[in-house]
């Protein structure tokens, strides 16, 4: 019990230094070492042989994700092709459909693989128009963007090319497209209750006669951001592409040869098999496409700048992959004391289908290291192996562990000290205490509702 006491001591030791803005690359083997020397382990070696052996292991396995996920994001942002996609949609759709429309801009280029934080740039100075035009509070911009890039977008839609969606299939042997007609039902799930939220506050607001305000914190120049922008029929190709290349090397031709693994059997982190790192392949080869598609496109915007736009998407991976990986690395320092095994056998111990003890795991993971990718990459490491073992005596489908998963990871994620809402609210000029609680709302409580609706749809229909 007292190894138990020293892992909870660490956990919240590292949340409330992430919360106060520190770095959790260099304080998540702090605290990692500090729980294992209470517990009675060597402190060095834990942290040459656990901690940067599974860190390397993560790096090795998603850095190109992240890097090639940003390089694309920030193409896209300086071509300006994010930007009249965002435009295009949200002037369709109207200031009278204001909510709705940021919800469907910020989706459509999250899902075609732009990174969340491209996105809110893009989209948010068309966002401040419709919302003071409309007469809708500032306050509901940033839940809106997070509706539409932190719940179903990133977890549930089957195929999204973001980075939550990706992790699974190296435990469970299954591609971006698991179970898709229970994520798609996740999905249409998280938006119709995200929007109904928002409308909701929208209409309290409207009989107070609160109007969007009086803001000068961060309120951008609408008028520049609509300037000189290029055609969204040819923006929006290279997200088809990312789509479609990604569909094409999962579902329409979802086998290698497995042949090309041998040669490097014997190599240190090697994959172990070939199940592992398919996924990651056909969305890597998906990812380059789309980058030298938006660049052709954009040769003659871009030309000028194409180093500094390819370098600062490169130089600007680091620091994400580098924070998730460190939460990895963490969770595999905790994962080895004995007090673990304790935390462990609750949570297997939890009645029902193994889905429900991974939905509860992965969500407290996320919750507890703030990060969506670092909480499900935590709770797969440790008990994706059992969690198989049990799915496959229960007669459950890998691909629900794969979908549960991922849509559970998009819960308690989303907790004050998350950084992506750190970031969003930085980006908007708004604070905790003016829109978190509509964030709350559209993710946190949606993401739980949604993980809860998906294992009931398969247990009462056996449809994944």
């Amino acid at each position: 019990m007292f190894q138990v006491i020293a892992i909870i001591a660490s956990l919240l030791l590292l949340i409330f230094f992430a919360y106060r803005g520190y770095s959790v690359i260099l304080f998540a083997p702090v605290f990692a070492l500090a729980a294992a020397a209470v517990s009675g382990l060597s402190v060095m070696p834990a942290y040459s042989e656990l901690f940067l052996l599974r860190m390397a292991a993560y790096v090795k396995s998603y850095f190109p994700l992240f890097m090639l996920g940003a390089v694309f994001g920030k193409v896209m942002e300086e071509t300006g092709a994010a930007k009249a996609i965002a435009h295009w949609i949200l002037q369709k759709l109207g200031p009278s459909r204001a909510i709705i429309s940021v919800v469907l801009a910020v989706a459509f280029l999250t899902y075609g693989g732009v990174s969340l934080f491209v996105v809110a740039f893009a989209v948010y100075p068309f966002a401040t128009a419709l919302f003071k035009e409309g007469g809708i509070p500032k306050r509901l911009i940033p839940a809106s963007i997070a509706l539409g890039a932190f719940t179903f977008t990133m977890s549930a839609a089957p195929g999204t090319a973001q980075i939550q969606n990706l992790i699974p299939t190296k435990y469970f042997g299954t591609t971006a497209y698991a179970a898709p007609v229970t994520g798609t039902v996740a999905s249409i799930f998280m938006l119709i209750f995200g929007l109904l939220w928002l409308e909701y506050r929208r209409k309290q607001a409207q009989a107070r006669n609160e109007g969007y305000g009086n803001h000068t914190r961060n309120e951008p120049d609408a008028s520049a951001a609509t300037g000189k922008l290029p055609s969204v029929g040819l923006s929006v190709l290279p997200l088809l592409v990312v789509l479609a290349v990604n569909f094409v090397l999962t579902r329409a031709i979802p086998h290698w040869n497995p042949k090309m693994m041998e040669p490097y059997a014997k190599l240190p982190l090697y994959a172990g098999s070939l199940s592992n790192v398919a996924a990651n392949w056909a969305l890597i080869i998906a990812l380059v496409c789309g980058i030298s598609l938006a660049i052709l496109l954009n040769l003659n915007t871009i030309k000028g700048k194409l180093a500094q736009t390819l370098n600062q998407g490169t130089t600007g991976s680091l620091l994400a992959v580098m924070n998730t990986a460190s939460e990895v690395g963490y969770g595999n320092v905790v994962s080895s004391l004995g007090g673990f095994g304790i935390i462990t056998h609750a949570l297997l111990s939890i009645k029902g289908t193994p889905l429900v003890s991974e939905a509860v795991t992965v969500n407290l993971l996320a919750g507890i290291t703030g990060s969506a990718s670092g909480g499900m990459s935590i709770a797969l490491d440790t008990m994706g192996k059992q969690y198989l073992q049990w799915a496959t005596a229960a007669n459950v489908s890998p691909e629900m562990l794969h979908r549960v998963a991922a849509i559970a990871s998009a819960g308690f994620d989303v907790l004050p000290h998350n950084g992506a809402v750190i970031t969003l609210l930085t980006i908007t000029g708004m604070t905790h205490k003016e829109s978190y609680f509509d964030i709350f709302m559209a993710c946190l409580v949606n993401g739980i509702l949604a993980v809860i609706l998906a294992i009931l749809f398969y247990s009462i229909t056996g449809i994944a």
